[in-house]
């Protein structure tokens, strides 16, 4: 199944046999460090800049219904994000989690972003040219 949305994801994980944990770093888009004017231009119209990693959590399907929850959930963190990279893996608690979203945070620190799905706040997946 191609995932087109988070609700695509969601599904397909609760489809898996083993029950899933999805990993989550929400990401805010900033101006790099000394930007040209060209940078500068492209970031007011809402494209280009650096995805800055802002808060990271782990949760288990149980705990997730729709990106709107999520969007809604994360506001009470006071963090705003543009993107939230996912990953997902088998749920085995929380305390395993800690060192894969550390990975994921330094992965996307690099822009190795491939190994991720990306959304926007409306949960429609978004892709990186």
């Amino acid at each position: 199944m191609a995932i087109a949305s988070f609700n695509d994801l969601l599904n397909e994980a609760r489809q898996q046999p083993d029950s899933q944990r999805l990993l989550f770093v929400f990401t805010r888009a900033e101006l790099p460090d000394h930007p040209s004017v060209e940078q500068r231009l492209h970031f007011k119209e809402g494209k280009g800049g650096v995805l800055i990693p802002m808060l990271c959590v782990d949760k288990a399907l149980e705990g997730l219904s729709n990106m709107k929850d999520l969007r809604e959930e994360s506001k009470a963190t006071g963090v705003e994000w543009n993107i939230v990279f996912v990953a997902a893996m088998t749920d085995q608690g929380f305390e395993l989690a800690e060192r894969p979203l550390d990975r994921m945070v330094e992965a996307i620190n690099v822009g190795n972003i491939d190994s991720y799905l990306a959304f926007d706040q409306d949960g429609e997946i978004v892709s990186f040219q």
